[in-house]
């Protein structure tokens, strides 16, 4: 695999993709245009229209048709960021502050309000059949939907001592892998492809969103701040009940489980010498392992998904996509 080739590909994706969004943002008030670009002109791989782009190419060529809906996912990934971050009270994101705090809470829910709304302004002004244009719409209102419950499931797990694993797998399949999904999807609707293929497609983005989110949960333990814009063990820090961690807290005994529960207190002011011991006792179980290699698992069901797709260079180029997400370290 090629990984450079196709962040490549992605980046180049991206320029034009954040062009387009850009372009379509109105003129309105000075402070609510600002906090509602921030996170679009703060970079980002933009993987979600990358994919639906790609999925697109598997079946036709003529890629600006497709381009205001893989527009609208990135929109929609943007603002269920700036709510995300209010409610997670999180201060830095993608390496710069986070838009309520710049803002403030209520211009931040005013601009997420603002990009959700044009979520549908994009794809309904779209060139593409008016079925084409239903259908996606009816997509991304169920993926929204999907995204609310996996969130509220996100933040229920803060309250709770144990989390069963099939409740954060729920979790994360509507928190992640279902915009993943649709993204997937979309390419193979605006392209009027045969059903199977669009369903191929969804098992393909569903399957690569997980181990996403899998790995992502790897970063947010383990990985270093000058590439994730956070500090090191900043899902511990912040309480949040992940794979690597659950899988720990089962291996745990005694006063080291007693200790990792302690810092899973969202309350509870903690060191960083308890975070980086923490993160020890997390190493020490076996859980980055356990959860890189549950992401590969996954990362070979998505591949015996998109392998039914029909050959093309697109076709190569999703296989590549997926290969980046689970052995990234972005």
């Amino acid at each position: 695999m090629d990984v450079e080739a196709t962040l490549k590909k992605i980046k180049e994706n991206a320029k034009i993709i954040d062009e387009f969004i850009l372009s379509n943002i109105d003129d309105m008030h000075k402070e609510l245009y600002e906090a509602s670009i921030h996170y679009i002109k703060g970079g980002g791989k933009r993987i979600r229209p990358y994919l639906a782009v790609t999925a697109y190419r598997v079946f036709k060529d003529d890629v600006e048709k497709v381009i205001p809906f893989a527009a609208s996912l990135e929109v929609l990934h943007t603002f269920t960021l700036i709510h995300d971050d209010i409610m997670d009270n999180d201060e830095i994101r993608r390496g710069v502050p986070t838009v309520h705090v710049v803002w403030g809470v209520p211009m931040a829910i005013l601009a997420g309000d603002y990009l959700f709304a044009k979520v549908f302004d994009l794809i309904s002004n779209a060139d593409a059949d008016p079925k084409v244009i239903v259908r996606a719409i009816r997509e991304i209102s169920r993926t929204m939907i999907e995204l609310c419950d996996g969130q509220a499931y996100d933040m229920s797990f803060e309250k709770l001592k144990e989390v069963p694993v099939e409740e954060y797998y729920k979790m994360i399949y509507k928190k992640t892998g279902s915009l993943i999904k649709t993204s997937a999807r979309f390419g193979g609707i605006v392209a009027e492809a045969e059903e199977k293929y669009i369903d191929y497609l969804g098992e393909f983005g569903e399957k690569i969103g997980i181990a996403f989110q899998i790995i992502d949960d790897v970063i947010g333990l383990v990985g270093e701040e000058e590439k994730t814009g956070k500090p090191k063990g900043s899902d511990l820090r912040e309480g949040k009940k992940t794979l690597p961690i659950l899988y720990a807290l089962s291996k745990l005994e005694g006063e080291e489980k007693e200790f990792l529960m302690s810092l899973l207190d969202p309350n509870r002011e903690k060191t960083q010498d308890e975070i980086l011991k923490g993160i020890e006792l997390i190493e020490k179980t076996g859980a980055i392992e356990y959860a890189k290699n549950l992401a590969r698992k996954i990362y070979d069901e998505a591949i015996t998904a998109v392998k039914k797709l029909p050959e093309s260079k697109a076709k190569d180029e999703l296989i590549e996509l997926a290969y980046v997400i689970v052995e990234r370290n972005f």
